[in-house]
């Protein structure tokens, strides 16, 4: 190819990628909708605005292939918003790592599908979060870890923005910084929701970009409902050898489906008529 076709080339091939990312989103969301439909309790409009990025994450970032023969060099990925399950059980049904009919039972007691993503699941899930706040530190530490043995594996947390009122995250935010665990990247849902509600109306986070810069990270801002700013993003993050990346990526709650957008819901009691609605406003 010269230049000018080279360019063509990857930008048809960009803009593919893009189209079969959003249709792996748009799935997700389906799958979410269904999962907490089948027993009318679970995850909803966290899972339906982090689906892009979870799309992203899963089915173009992630470099799981190897996983059955070579340990040291898979990446690993950490969901320290264990709650945000559904979409994450999704994604590995998808990326055909656990049956899809183990999605339906999703929140049954006793069931590896729990409410909040358990160890019991199987390898793919590194450690149990149910205690918000510990999924960076944790991560950290097997960073750090592979980076002295210099391993190729990368290091993936998605934290929630409420969880940055923990003031474990920011322990582990400035001793990684200190260290330049330059093969960890943190992302962190801003979602603007938390328990009781609005995050700024608990505890505000801003200046945060500022504050993740002074604490020598590489950081990086874009719409996490984007599938083309996402992609640049992680392409971004995995091109700083010097220090770790956290990209900041701005969700909707509920995206997807336009009567749930923006609802502040955090465990949402989804009835089966409700359900069916969001189903054919799914878009």
């Amino acid at each position: 190819f010269n230049t000018t076709n080279t360019q063509i080339y990857f930008f048809k091939m960009n803009k593919q990628k893009i189209l079969l990312l959003k249709k792996r989103a748009f799935t997700l969301r389906k799958h979410v909708i269904e999962m907490v439909t089948e027993h009318g309790k679970g995850y909803v409009q966290q899972g339906l605005g982090a689906s892009d990025l979870f799309s992203v994450l899963f089915f173009d970032e992630l470099k799981l292939e190897d996983a059955q023969t070579d340990q040291f060099k898979r990446d690993r990925f950490i969901l320290s918003t264990a709650h945000n399950s559904a979409v994450f059980h999704a994604c590995l049904a998808e990326r055909g790592l656990i049956p899809f009919d183990d999605l339906k039972n999703y929140c049954i007691d006793g069931s590896p599908l729990e409410i909040n993503v358990s160890e019991r699941l199987g390898k793919y899930v590194e450690a149990t979060c149910g205690s918000l706040g510990q999924g960076l530190s944790v991560a950290q530490g097997m960073a750090l870890s592979a980076k002295r043995n210099k391993s190729e594996s990368r290091f993936y947390v998605i934290l929630g923005d409420g969880e940055l009122q923990e003031g474990q995250t920011w322990e582990a935010i400035l001793s990684a910084g200190t260290w330049n665990i330059a093969n960890l990247c943190l992302i962190v849902d801003c979602n603007g929701m938390q328990v009781e509600g609005d995050i700024n109306k608990v505890i505000s986070l801003e200046p945060l970009t500022e504050k993740f810069i002074s604490f020598g990270w590489n950081t990086i801002n874009c719409n996490g409902n984007d599938i083309a700013e996402l992609l640049s993003s992680f392409k971004s993050a995995k091109e700083c050898k010097a220090k770790p990346s956290v990209i900041l990526a701005k969700t909707l709650v509920g995206k997807g489906v336009s009567f749930l957008e923006g609802q502040l819901s955090h465990n949402l009691f989804f009835p089966k008529i409700v359900a069916n609605k969001a189903l054919k406003f799914l878009k």
